[in-house]
């Protein structure tokens, strides 16, 4: 399958993502996941990223579409791919369009996440990341904590609540997807492609997506 996911902060795009690639092969690919190793990484394009991510304001498009231009050539897209944080933006969009065209590649759906403002707050306020760049693991202190409290169960690695889950820098993300990615939803009805899913629970968006497909 070949999807966008679309949804705020914290929606659950990654965790749908991930069910879904066990369906079909599909990979996911989450721009904030690359960025982030990058940042870790101390790349030439994680250190222009850095300052934008910790201030909670979405990477300019030219770094983002430099990415993904590559990021789809890979081999492994071949079976599928998911896309879990890209476009953000109209531009980004249309720039994915014709990218996608260039390549001979039909999108099979943009599933928008439709989840309230209250709980991604609470979600987000309440992760942690392992802070080994090579494991990333996701806990959350509510409804997933590590069996050792701010200890990794997989690397033995100290967990994190990252610069940009804090309260405050989650509340700007939201303004600012708000404010710019929230249009996606139009921009992909427009073009036939939008499946809108409000619900919380991951297997039944999940079950939503499969219909649409016809998994």
């Amino acid at each position: 399958m070949r999807l966008i996911l679309l949804g705020a902060p914290g929606a659950g795009k990654g965790t749908v993502a991930k069910m879904l690639t066990a369906l079909d092969g599909s990979v996911q690919i989450s721009t904030g996941d690359i960025l982030r190793g990058a940042v870790k990484e101390g790349t030439e394009l994680g250190k222009k990223a850095k300052g934008f991510m910790d201030a909670g304001d979405l990477v300019p498009d030219d770094l983002i579409l430099d990415i993904m231009g590559e990021r789809l050539l890979e081999d492994d897209c071949k079976a599928g791919f998911l896309l879990d944080g890209f476009p953000r933006t109209i531009p980004q969009a249309e720039a994915l369009k014709g990218m996608l065209s260039k390549l001979g590649i039909e999108l099979d759906a943009a599933v928008n996440l439709d989840v309230a403002r209250e709980i991604i707050l609470d979600r987000l306020t309440t992760r942690r990341t392992c802070s080994n760049s090579a494991c990333q693991e996701i806990y959350n202190t509510k409804s997933k904590p590590s069996k050792v409290e701010g200890v990794c169960d997989k690397c033995g690695s100290p967990t994190i609540q990252r610069d940009d889950e804090t309260e405050e820098a989650i509340s700007k993300r939201l303004d600012t997807f708000n404010e710019q990615t929230a249009p996606l939803v139009g921009f992909y009805k427009q073009e036939g492609l939008l499946l809108d899913v409000n619900a919380t629970s991951s297997d039944t968006v999940v079950a939503a997506i499969k219909a649409k497909v016809g998994l």
